[in-house]
């Protein structure tokens, strides 16, 4: 990657790995936008056609990737998905959101989590592409603390995000989330923290 030109970082993570806060700070010390929510405001001021529907499902759930996966977790829990339905509103608006990525790297360079990133920027030719992942009892131990609760709890909603990222991957690229064959660095958290996972980063990148 070439930080003279416009580049994009995108970020790929298991949940409780602090991905988000690496990327963040990946973001900062590079002196570049981190996209997040922002790609919502984006896509509602520019396609009228699914402007109400991005309203609604923000209103409803800031993490609008759960209400996709909420859809196709019920097809599939009442044997109903066969393949072919599909929720066109959703896929407009998944559309609509890569498009308007898309459109954003022309213009600035950023780094952004999540957000199938990995996929829209596959074959673009200044981009780097991260997998930050850590072992179990790690993340268990991470979320535990963040949220002030049981590890018990934490690893629930380790599998049940991990799930929601993984089917969501699958069912809008058709790729496998985790699979280390999409991105050019995997990194193993357990022994760097979120600023040394960065300055390992940032001297790749250099």
């Amino acid at each position: 990657m070439n930080k003279e030109e416009k580049f994009v970082i995108t970020i790929s993570r298991q949940f409780g790995t602090g991905g988000h806060e690496i990327g963040a700070e990946l973001a900062r010390r590079l002196g570049v936008k981190l996209l997040d929510k922002q790609i919502l405001n984006e896509v509602a001021s520019r396609i009228n056609a699914v402007e109400e529907a991005v309203e609604n499902i923000e209103a409803r759930n800031p993490l609008w990737r759960d209400d996709f996966t909420n859809f196709y977790r019920n097809y599939m829990a009442s044997n109903q998905y066969s393949g072919q339905e599909q929720d066109q509103t959703s896929h407009e608006l998944f559309k609509a959101q890569c498009d308007a990525i898309k459109r954003i790297a022309t213009t600035e360079s950023f780094v952004i989590v999540g957000r199938c990133g990995f996929d829209i920027f596959a074959n673009h030719p200044n981009a780097l592409k991260i997998f930050i992942h850590s072992s179990i009892d790690c993340r268990k131990r991470r979320i535990a603390e963040k949220y002030d609760i049981s590890e018990y709890d934490a690893a629930a909603m380790i599998v049940d995000n991990d799930y929601s990222r993984q089917l969501y991957t699958k069912m809008f690229t058709g790729r496998d989330w985790q699979d280390a064959t999409n991105y050019d660095i995997s990194l193993d958290v357990r022994k760097f923290g979120v600023n040394g996972a960065v300055d390992f980063l940032m001297h790749s990148i250099e």
